[in-house]
């Protein structure tokens, strides 16, 4: 069985970067979008990637730019290699060297047939994302909201391609959402901190716990 991946998302500094992975993170999660109160620049993302361990994986996470400006965004920087991609005008076609995380929001089964549909244009191109994210469907927003999906409805979902499940995860449900959704990898921002951007060491160490004790049964 594929081990459980677990991402720790909305980094902002060097300490939470190190914990998060110490205590047993596989990926963390470097938001570069504006108007995100977990927004970094390249400065700090590479302060940030300076502290990981290796095979800690640094995803970019981004909210409507262009492909061509992420790839010009990740080339400066050179230690991210996937993308995590919110938006609505979404760009098919070939992202190596990079690997794309297709976030789409879920709240209804229209949602769930909008992720089959981009996955069929991009199986009619040739180039499947590497994995799809879905998150709590929330107007204006792009993550970090504490809201939760339906997880009912993601019970028999089974996309093409790997399943990660975010939208309002805590210590406290994670286990049941693991029981529920059985996806590829989960992702928490809000969940785990004690302010927006700032992690809580304790926090990160439960969930990390409880998620991985879910999946082992």
């Amino acid at each position: 069985m594929t081990p459980l991946r677990i991402k720790i998302c909305g980094i902002t500094n060097e300490d939470d970067g190190r914990q998060a992975a110490l205590l047993g993170a596989d990926a963390i999660g470097l938001n570069f979008y504006a108007r995100s109160p977990r927004r970094i620049d390249p400065i700090m993302a590479n302060f940030i990637l300076r502290e990981l361990p290796p095979f800690v994986e640094a995803v970019g996470v981004f909210v409507d730019q262009p492909m061509q400006e992420v790839f010009r965004q990740l080339n400066q920087i050179g230690a991210i290699r996937t993308i995590q991609w919110y938006g609505d005008n979404r760009e098919l076609g070939d992202c190596f060297p990079f690997r794309m995380i297709a976030a789409f929001p879920v709240s209804d089964e229209q949602s769930l047939l909008a992720i089959n549909r981009y996955l069929d244009l991009c199986r009619g191109m040739g180039h499947l994302p590497s994995a799809i994210l879905v998150d709590a469907a929330v107007k204006g927003q792009h993550g970090g909201t504490g809201k939760t999906v339906p997880w009912r409805l993601l019970a028999e979902f089974r996309p093409a391609v790997p399943l990660i499940l975010a939208g309002g995860l805590t210590p406290e449900n994670v286990a049941q959402a693991i029981r529920l959704v059985r996806p590829y990898a989960v992702d928490v921002a809000s969940g785990v901190e004690s302010a927006p951007g700032q992690k809580d060491p304790e926090k990160m160490r439960r969930f990390i716990e409880n998620a991985r004790e879910a999946f082992a049964k």
